[in-house]
């Protein structure tokens, strides 16, 4: 029976992967997280993983407080760097497959058209600059490792902008929400299915791969759709990024092309508006 490393399972990934792993029986799942799997102590993680001794890590653990990290640059790469290195090298030298989840923060926000995975990068704020150097040092150690860029991850586990936007528009009467960065939401349970159709397909094909729903909206029009699926009477107007000032600087736009995922993998992508329905019904 192959074993199934899940780091940051407390997250709104491994979370959803928990939920799903009930469904595949064949595989034994170790939900580690960052108490049993310390991705910011580098000294004793390889330690940790002969211990589990995974068939398969899904590396779920991330530093993702975006703003934070600008001004906790250290911390951040050693969680989104170095430590995802130290993943590979061990999958590597362990016959271990390894899918290691990555972001559309590694692009700069200046392409007018949906992203491939061979669109050139060049993040602009301190987490996508760590979040590259994880992806470039991931594939060095261990060039059949599994990359997967997602984008504006939500799901009924975590702090994200769904479940913000949903308490916001019953508290208030009014709302403001940026207009020009536009991209597609992924919802993580759509993601966790996405990594298990990977593990359980014939192929392996090691890479990257972008995984997002389909659809390319702004984060003023994801707010308008979770107003209307929750009935909710808020006003929500639309306004540029200027007018809201954050300490990192966000891509402008970021929608990921999944053609490759879909072709390689047979991976379902359902359409944004849908997913989100799915989980504002739980």
């Amino acid at each position: 029976m192959e074993k199934i490393l899940v780091t940051g399972s407390n997250g709104q990934l491994g979370s959803e992967l928990r939920i799903l792993s009930e469904k595949y029986p064949q595989f034994e799942w170790i939900f580690a997280d960052r108490t049993q799997l310390s991705l910011d102590n580098l000294s004793i993680l390889e330690d940790q993983l002969d211990a589990d001794s995974p068939d398969i890590i899904v590396n779920c653990a991330a530093y993702t407080a975006v703003d934070k990290a600008e001004s906790e640059e250290e911390l951040a790469d050693t969680i989104n760097h170095l430590a995802v290195g130290i993943l590979a090298d061990w999958s590597s030298k362990n016959n271990s497959k390894l899918i290691h989840v990555s972001t559309d923060y590694v692009f700069d926000g200046t392409s007018s058209t949906a992203l491939t995975e061979n669109a050139p990068t060049n993040p602009i704020n301190v987490y996508g600059a760590t979040k590259l150097a994880g992806e470039q040092l991931c594939l060095q150690k261990n060039p059949e490792a599994i990359i997967l860029r997602t984008s504006w991850v939500y799901s009924g586990f975590g702090n994200n902008f769904v479940k913000t936007m949903s308490r916001l528009m019953i508290e208030r009467d009014t709302l403001s929400v940026v207009n020009d960065q536009i991209g597609s939401p992924t919802y993580a349970a759509d993601l966790a299915q996405a990594i298990i159709t990977i593990i359980t397909h014939s192929n392996w094909t090691g890479g990257i791969y972008n995984f997002s729903n389909e659809g390319e909206i702004s984060w003023y029009e994801f707010a308008l759709a979770i107003k209307e699926i929750g009935g909710y009477t808020c006003e929500v107007s639309g306004i540029p990024s200027s007018s809201y000032p954050t300490p990192a600087k966000r891509p402008a736009y970021s929608l990921l092309d999944k053609s490759k995922i879909k072709k390689e993998f047979q991976v379902a992508v359902p359409n944004y508006k849908e997913s989100l329905k799915v989980m504002m019904s739980l």
